[in-house]
């Protein structure tokens, strides 16, 4: 039995623990879909870049409490929050900045492999956070939908960016515009969800998805997401480039040649994450 290592959060809305190498983050308001409040966020950016940190931790799982993911953001207390502010817009414009590249931003930025679990719904800023990981499973009662239309809002947390990578850009605007609330098997098919696993099965599921990626070569997987996330944006000459440098210093990693010898000794390698 692998040993687990609870993670003081500063908050019960987020409960944090380290086992095998996996850190596992959830949402812990179950009776409000575990939507984004002005105690969970702040925790949840702080355990974000604490887990990034860590390097103890070579993989994170993000998921939530209850039936459900993540709701996105606290609706009922919007309004209270924006009228009880005297800030600029420019002032409000930077606070919303660091907030979301804070949280999802950062999430979608680290390098080590991450693995959103799905329990039920994601929305809003629910669904972003599930797209800015690398992995995603979900429960087979989960929906997803993009939400803001549904609140008179225009999206955040790289939604528009994320979805549009995800499923394309004629899907993401239609996900957007029309808010569709679209089901776990058919989120599969569009490429929002890469696996869908019956409800009690879940959190089994996504943990052993997380700690193989955890007990991977995690300097080679690394330059893997260094690799995909260039692939968007440079030629095709430029990525065999920069891969090549990146295939370099894998192939002195202490990982790559403990792989070599267990192929050599016909064994399963054992990979430290150097």
């Amino acid at each position: 039995m692998s040993a687990s290592r609870a993670v003081e959060t500063g908050t019960g809305q987020l409960l944090a623990r380290i086992e095998d190498g996996v850190a596992v983050l959830t949402l812990n308001r179950p009776e409000a879909r575990n939507a984004l409040s002005t105690e969970l966020s702040p925790a949840l950016r702080r355990m974000i870049a604490q887990m990034g940190a860590d390097d103890s931790v070579r993989a994170i799982l993000l998921t939530g409490a209850g039936a459900a993911f993540c709701a996105g953001g606290d609706v009922k207390n919007m309004g209270d929050r924006r009228a009880a502010t005297d800030e600029t817009p420019d002032d409000k414009f930077l606070v919303m900045q660091q907030r979301h590249q804070g949280m999802g931003g950062a999430l979608y930025a680290i390098r080590k492999p991450t693995v959103a679990a799905l329990p039920g719904p994601a929305a809003g800023a629910g669904l972003a956070l599930a797209l800015a990981c690398d992995i995603r499973i979900a429960a087979a009662s989960t929906f997803v939908a993009t939400g803001y239309a549904g609140v008179g809002l225009s999206g955040d947390y790289g939604i528009a960016w994320l979805l549009t990578h995800a499923v394309g850009p004629s899907r993401a605007r239609q996900l957007l515009l029309t808010n569709e609330r679209i089901s776990a098997n058919r989120a599969a098919e569009l490429g929002i969800i890469h696996k869908v696993v019956p409800d009690e099965a879940l959190q089994a599921e996504a943990f052993a998805q997380a700690r193989a990626l955890a007990k991977g070569p995690s300097v080679a997987l690394r330059y893997m997401k260094d690799n995909l996330d260039e692939a968007l944006s440079i030629s095709y000459t430029a990525a065999v480039d920069r891969e090549a440098e990146r295939m370099l210093r894998s192939q002195g990693t202490d990982d790559h040649k403990e792989a070599v010898r267990a192929f050599v000794e016909k064994r399963k390698p054992v990979f430290k994450g150097r």
